[in-house]
């Protein structure tokens, strides 16, 4: 739906949404199942007999979207128009203030072997204690690279941020991450001729951090990606009129909310932490995301019936979200990570929303095949925020 249609349309009333972003949520069937459709999820199942389901596509079919780019999409934002570097996000997440000069980056501390061979993209899951304490080193060995400040911040297990001040940074350069093991840690690129000098200071870094993470075996290296400068989005409020609010366990997601301008809510580490404050705020927000994380980090290790489980868990605690009465209660998931693949997918997510304005489709389940039989049909995700607008009674009529 076009931005200036929609904007004429959003009226303000009392109503209350909740967004829950169970990560990764879809799969592949393994001995016929997918994750969803294996895990016993009861009140899911009820839901799907009295709500509208669907498919959303975050980008395009075919295109498997990154974790930045599918919730811009859910969010209404077009993620080929806002590209957002994974940089960006993370420092975001972890409460740095970034000018528009400077470049931000994600990385990952990994394992390489003695030819630069990558052998663990995440370095084991290392602990976040010890991910401070390398963060730390660096910091202390590497605080400058002639000009250019650098500043290594951690984030969480395995992921920290990079961020770099200095002159004359340009954006433009792919990442050092070869987003597989067994293979070689690449060399920063520049896209444009604007930014050879940036990449050529980034491999640099690169060779410098290598060495003082020298024998720390399992985190001898830092992948990079998503090497970037901070851009401006409208915030949700201009948007949508929504005063909205981000319950997330993870800082990158935590970053994307702020980017958008939603507020931060403090949460404890379990999902019963998220509902706990869920409940604790429900009265001083339009609109919540709520993000669950473990759920994508299971299916990129393969792990199907840790998936499983969080997809169980996260059903326990369905009943306490409906008890607040939300006029819009939606469930869905970012993008699918299948633990068939052990990554992110092009595949759609299932889709289900309640209210008392949707169509009831008496589905007997919530799964990616039951969805596809819902009257919402198959839809891009940037129209998931028109659906919960409208069923919220926050759109107007369009045209006389």
């Amino acid at each position: 739906m076009k931005n200036s249609i929609l904007k004429d349309l959003i009226q303000k009333n009392n109503s209350k949404i909740v967004l829950l972003v169970i990560d990764g949520l879809g799969g592949l069937p393994i001995k016929g199942k997918t994750e969803l459709e294996a895990a016993k999820t009861p009140n899911l199942d009820r839901l799907a007999s009295i709500g509208s389901c669907g498919l959303s596509e975050a980008v395009a079919s075919g295109i498997t979207p990154g974790s930045g780019p599918a919730h811009l999409s859910l969010f209404g934002y077009d993620p080929i128009k806002y590209l957002i570097g994974r940089g960006v996000l993370e420092a975001l997440g972890i409460g740095l203030k970034l000018e528009s000069t400077e470049l931000a980056a994600r990385g990952n501390f990994a394992q390489m072997d003695k030819k630069g061979i990558i052998l663990d993209r995440r370095a084991g899951r290392i602990s976040t204690e010890r991910n401070k304490e390398l963060c730390d080193l660096l910091q202390k060995k590497i605080p400058s690279l002639g000009d250019i400040k650098v500043f290594f911040k951690p984030v969480k297990e395995h992921r920290c941020a990079l961020l770099l001040k200095g002159k004359d940074l340009a954006e433009g350069i792919s990442d050092t991450d070869p987003q597989k093991e067994g293979e070689k840690i690449k060399e920063a690129i520049p896209l444009t001729k604007e930014a050879t000098q940036t990449a050529n200071s980034i491999n640099k870094l690169t060779k410098k951090i290598n060495e003082v993470l020298k024998g720390k075996i399992p985190a001898n290296t830092i992948l990079l990606r998503g090497i970037a400068k901070i851009p401006h989005l409208p915030s949700f409020q201009e948007k949508y009129l929504l005063h909205s609010a981000c319950i997330a366990t993870y800082p990158m997601y935590r970053g994307l909310a702020r980017l958008v301008g939603m507020d931060i809510l403090s949460t404890g580490e379990r999902i019963k932490d998220e509902i706990k404050a869920l409940k604790e705020n429900f009265q001083n927000y339009d609109f919540f995301y709520i993000h669950i994380k473990k759920s994508d980090s299971f299916g990129e290790d393969g792990a199907f019936e840790k998936k499983v489980s969080i997809v169980e868990e996260v059903d326990t605690f369905i009943p306490e979200i409906e008890a607040l009465k939300p006029d819009v209660f939606v469930v869905t998931a970012d993008h699918s990570t299948p633990s068939l693949l052990k990554s992110h997918s092009w595949h759609p997510s299932p889709f289900l929303l309640i209210s008392k304005n949707c169509l009831p489709d008496n589905l007997p389940c919530f799964s990616e095949r039951a969805c596809c039989q819902g009257s919402l049909g198959k839809f891009p995700a940037t129209e998931a925020m028109a659906l919960m607008l409208a069923n919220a009674l926050r759109l107007k009529k369009f045209g006389a």
